[in-house]
């Protein structure tokens, strides 16, 4: 059974950062590429980034580029989402997905989500 952990959301005032992760088990992580998104409440779902199985390539949403990386450790079987300089707007519910589609466009296996909360 396939499963997407998040964790290390929470309670950050703004300007602050915040690092979520991402355990995979289940899969063969290695093989997936991973994204993140997120969705903040009567918002539609978001993405943040992606990164590529081998994790030498990222792309992350013009929006949030500067602010927000992405990288992952297949070693752990975990990928990571850096957030830097947080915006009362970033709070969100933040999920992380996989996908064997290089187009980004159908994912596979989802997360739970971990919500994180920045106050002003």
């Amino acid at each position: 059974q396939v499963q997407l952990v998040e964790s290390g959301g929470g309670l950050v005032q703004a300007g602050g950062p915040l690092r979520l992760s991402c355990a995979a088990s289940g899969l063969t992580f290695s093989r997936y590429i991973m994204a993140w998104f997120r969705q903040a409440p009567g918002q539609e779902r978001e993405f943040i980034a992606a990164i590529n199985s081998g994790g030498g390539r990222a792309y992350t949403d013009d929006s949030k580029k500067g602010r927000f990386a992405i990288s992952r450790d297949n070693a752990k079987n975990t990928v990571y989402l850096q957030m830097n300089s947080l915006k009362p707007e970033d709070t969100a519910v933040y999920y992380c997905a996989a996908t064997s589609d290089a187009d980004l466009v159908g994912y596979d296996y989802w997360g739970q989500g971990t919500q994180v909360t920045v106050s002003s």
